[in-house]
């Protein structure tokens, strides 16, 4: 879904028809052991490791400190691997490098014995979820088509063969962030449901958008260096760069002025958007100017009674829509008008931020609480307040009327007071029984699809994620399935847990935020996080510039510049 704000910081979320088909061509495999190459000897198909229950630790308090997946690491290597691995120049390989490094992340390879409750989680609510992504992940190749025969022949209803198939063909690695620190933020979001109307009725005064038709597109990766102004022509809706030519050329026919200065280049689809005036390209129009002015180039696919509500629907990045006839509307992510996502953060009695959170670039990412703070506030209940994807989020006291395409307006249309400048648009989505499409472009599972940010975690991809159920404290631990992905889901131990629709969904994800760990699980013999020369961070060390920023590059998800 996307994210789901899906936000814009670049980018609220990938979009789940666009990424799905960028995914289709992507995943670079290099010349390694294919993915189900494995030794015979380390096969577990007939005979399971034995269970860890007694040395995985208890309580969510009790998570292996952050030395621990470094020593099991130097104790032994993983299963079915060589105890030799490739050197730093060759690349790394899934399975047989014990340890590697990408600018982001560090990931370190465990016994699956290591992972806590690894043998207590029932494998087969994860099933479901890891077949649906088999359905984008066969087309990467054939190693992946390979593992995914093999899932497809395992016993759906055998938890111990489905935990078997996982021990055999993939090796977990400990996620650690670029300071080595184990420990990150796990948030929640659902898809939530708000009334409306298909026409403009009083108190249905809100449009929901669909993607606008005069939305043009510039590859971010293309742009020249620098601040200036440079010629470019429009071909369908592709920008392109004009080489060679020079404001003293604009004059020709077809040619527009585009300031560099003025756009983002930093979205995680690596994608610019921006509008024409006269003869210039400009970023796309913020919240407050469609707010204000309209979008007379969009669709309006819905009219809902509440600016506070749709906000969070775009932050959720799908939603449902109950008309009074009990017809229901299901919208998903279509695309973000590209500007960064800046709520407004809820302050405490102290004057902290409730959401502390770290701004790099155009984007944030957000980070655990001090614990210190008054942050009590239910979001349920405060109407000043909303509490969703791990952010507190203060709304504005009072919201105006906005500006409706086609509609003339009693007073001057002063939007509504929601200062953040990014903006999704959505497309209406079939009613499907499952969840909503995510950023994979298949539909989440409830409990057991999470969103990531795909430069650390790619998408499709298993991953363990040990942490506490919002609430209560009860260590919640489970095997789930990397399917969506946001803007604001930025950072290598980072994940975000889809609850499903409904209120018991609604009020569990706006009360998830707590500190976890996460495995991914990566196909043996998969080659990642290849350096380009044999510089290697290490601990303490500065990030090597010859590290990739992707572990697995997935053009449309994840860019490896």
């Amino acid at each position: 879904m996307k994210s789901h704000l899906c936000f814009a910081s670049a980018r609220w979320r990938v979009g789940g028809a666009t990424i799905a088909a960028a995914l289709a061509g992507c995943g670079t495999i290099g010349a390694w052991t294919p993915f189900g190459a494995r030794d015979a000897t380390t096969s577990t198909a007939s005979s399971p490791p034995a269970s860890s229950a007694s040395s995985a630790p208890s309580t969510p308090s009790q998570l292996p400190p952050s030395t621990s997946a470094a020593d099991v690491d130097a104790r032994r290597p993983p299963p079915g691997a060589s105890a030799a691995a490739p050197s730093p120049a060759s690349g790394h390989v899934a399975g047989r490098s014990r340890t590697f490094s990408t600018k982001l992340a560090t990931y370190t390879s465990v016994g699956f014995d290591a992972v806590p409750g690894w043998r207590q989680d029932d494998f087969s609510e994860s099933w479901p979820a890891f077949l649906g992504s088999c359905k984008v992940l066969t087309q990467r190749g054939a190693e992946w088509r390979q593992v995914c025969d093999r899932a497809r022949k395992v016993d759906r209803g055998n938890d111990v063969a489905i935990r078997n198939f996982f021990e055999t063909d993939f090796a977990a690695y400990q996620i650690r962030d670029d300071d080595r620190r184990p420990d990150g933020v796990v948030t929640g979001y659902f898809e939530p449901e708000i009334t409306g109307s298909r026409q403009y009725e009083p108190p249905n005064i809100y449009p929901v958008y669909a993607q606008p038709q005069d939305m043009l597109f510039a590859d971010a990766r293309k742009l020249p260096p620098g601040n200036g102004i440079v010629a470019a022509r429009v071909r369908g809706r592709n920008v392109v760069v004009q080489s060679g030519l020079s404001t003293r050329d604009m004059g020709a026919p077809g040619l527009y002025a585009l300031d560099l200065s003025a756009v983002t280049r930093d979205t995680l689809d690596r994608k610019v958007r921006l509008r024409i005036e006269g003869r210039r390209l400009l970023p796309y129009f913020t919240r407050e100017e469609i707010e204000t002015k309209g979008a007379p180039n969009a669709k309006v696919l819905a009219f809902v009674s509440s600016a506070a509500a749709l906000y969070e629907m775009q932050i959720q990045g799908s939603g449902r829509i109950r008309l009074s006839n009990d017809e229901v509307i299901r919208v998903a992510y279509a695309e973000q008008n590209g500007q960064p996502f800046r709520p407004s953060l809820a302050q405490s009695a102290s004057g902290k931020a409730r959401s502390p959170v770290k701004v790099r670039g155009s984007s944030i990412e957000l980070e655990l609480d001090d614990g210190d703070e008054d942050d009590d506030v239910d979001g349920d209940t405060d109407v000043s307040v909303i509490r969703t994807r791990g952010f507190t989020l203060a709304l504005p006291k009072t919201s105006g009327a906005v500006m409706v395409p086609g509609r003339r307006t009693a007073g001057r249309a002063t939007g509504s007071g929601i200062k953040d400048p990014s903006y999704v648009f959505f497309k209406e989505a079939g009613a499907t029984a499952g969840g909503p499409v995510g950023a994979l472009g298949v539909p989440l599972s409830a409990g057991r699809s999470i969103a990531v940010d795909p430069r650390s975690t790619p998408l499709g991809y298993p991953v363990f994620v040990s942490t506490r159920t919002p609430g209560s404290g009860v260590p919640m631990r489970r095997l789930t399935i990397a399917q969506d992905t946001g803007g604001a889901i930025r950072g290598a131990v980072r994940a975000d847990y889809f609850f499903g629709n409904g209120q018991q969904a609604a009020t569990q994800a706006r009360r998830m935020k707590e500190r976890g760990q996460l495995w991914v699980l990566l196909p043996r013999g998969l080659a990642v996080a290849a350096a380009a020369s044999s510089t290697i961070r290490t601990r303490g060390a500065a990030v090597g510039a010859d590290l990739p920023e992707c572990l697995v590059p997935a053009e449309g998800s994840c860019v490896d510049d």
